[in-house]
């Protein structure tokens, strides 16, 4: 079997805490062991871009119960677990081409590692390896059965590769189910894009001025995570509509030019370009701290960074320093990079089981509908929502009112009126 990790002797430790995640998985442990009795993906050749954490072990064990052939690489160098990537290697068998902190070179040469394996189906975050597939592997993209895709961002550019007509072939938008962006995004992305932060600086957030770029449902979780530790959150945006909602939820709404005068700490949520430049890092003031939780590292504009600093240096392991002037330095966390993944584990396991579940879904969805399905994005069907909802609550002991027949009937006509 080949793979390419850091330590294959890293394993016991990455299998503990694989087996620490599936505690707070119980939706995807029931999926894994419904998978294991059916086969549903019996032989089938599943290539895996995600980040490498235990949640994802987790994932790709319920895909190799339901009889699957899995292959993975990182969607982010920064993120990878090397113990995790060791214990797949070693106790599950699945070839893992991922090691942290990788260069780029090394990070694509990962990509195609897995696309040499000749996947049927992918699972992507990011869009990295569906991207390889229409450029530099465009006779591969014919056998492509369909795609997953995780992330808000990905699903923005296969959204525009599908308008353009390039798309190849089907592509399950994966981010746009309820059951992953209310969560994941929200509460996952809220809660570990502050502990990223903590971990990184260990800053006091009460009384700082907190500044939140893009207001969808990442933003909205992170302001409310940095509101409920006593910060000042001032939210900017492009968006007139969420801008609003933002006003309404009790925030500052201000434009980033302002915003860079004032704020403390500031955090990109946008999945957008330059989003924080050099006019901003001029008027920031000193020690002010620049972090991101887009998907790609190009939201604070490092190179503009790098032209106005007459110094760098690492300070702490997740912290650089760029001096500016002899009376201002500017610090960036995880080099621009996923702050929630770099600086700490990323969303806590219980989150991750609402949208691993739902990744499975999708991958049986692809199965199933294979013959029908076209060169499109698709979403879940709101019935797969519902199914991992009423799963979750099952394992949270919660039960929920059902409609009687006079409800639903009144709910679904239209002649009985005031």
């Amino acid at each position: 079997m080949k793979y390419d990790i850091k330590n294959l002797k890293l394993a016991e430790a990455g299998l503990k805490k694989i087996r620490w995640a599936a505690q707070e998985m119980p939706v995807l442990g029931a999926m894994t062991e419904l998978f294991r009795k059916t086969k549903p993906f019996r032989n089938l050749r599943i290539g895996a871009c995600l980040h490498v954490s235990t949640e994802t072990a987790n994932l790709l064990r319920a895909l190799k119960a339901g009889g699957a052939r899995v292959f993975l690489c990182a969607s982010n160098p920064l993120s990878t677990k090397d113990d995790v990537c060791a214990a797949l290697v070693a106790y599950e068998k699945i070839p893992v081409f991922a090691k942290a902190g990788v260069s780029r070179k090394t990070f694509y040469a990962h990509l195609n590692s897995v696309l040499q394996a000749k996947p049927e189906v992918i699972i992507d975050d990011g869009a990295d390896l569906i991207g390889l597939l229409h450029t530099s592997h465009v006779r591969q993209a014919k056998r492509i059965l369909g795609a997953c895709e995780e992330t808000t961002t990905g699903v923005n550019r296969l959204k525009s590769l599908s308008k353009a007509g390039k798309l190849l072939f089907p592509v399950v938008a994966v981010n746009d189910a309820q059951i992953k962006h209310l969560f994941d995004n929200r509460y996952g992305t809220g809660q570990s894009a502050i502990d990223g932060i903590l971990r990184a600086t260990n800053f006091m957030l009460a009384g700082k001025k907190f500044v939140v770029a893009g207001y969808g449902w990442v933003g909205r979780g992170v302001a409310s995570r940095a509101s409920g530790m006593g910060a000042e959150v001032i939210v900017t945006e492009i968006n007139p509509i969420r801008a609003i909602e933002a006003r309404m939820d009790g925030y500052s709404v201000m434009t980033m030019n302002e915003a860079s005068k004032i704020g403390d700490i500031f955090v990109t949520a946008t999945g957008n370009i330059n989003v924080i430049g050099g006019r901003h890092f001029s008027q920031m003031k000193n020690g002010a701290i620049l972090s991101n939780v887009g998907h790609f590292n190009v939201e604070v504009n490092i190179g503009e960074l790098e032209k106005l600093a007459k110094k760098k240096e690492q300070v702490r392991r997740e912290v650089t320093a760029y001096q500016l002037s002899k009376d201002k330095t500017l610090f960036l966390l995880s080099e621009g990079r996923l702050v929630n993944l770099a600086a700490a584990e990323g969303h806590p396991a219980s989150i991750m089981d609402l949208s691993f579940a739902a990744q499975a879904k999708a991958v049986e969805f692809i199965i199933k509908n294979r013959r029908k399905l076209k060169k499109q994005i698709y979403t879940l069907p709101p019935s797969v929502d519902q199914e991992i909802a009423s799963l979750k609550l099952k394992s949270f002991g919660i039960e929920i009112d059902k409609p009687g027949k006079e409800q639903e009937a009144y709910m679904s006509g239209w002649e009985t009126g005031t």
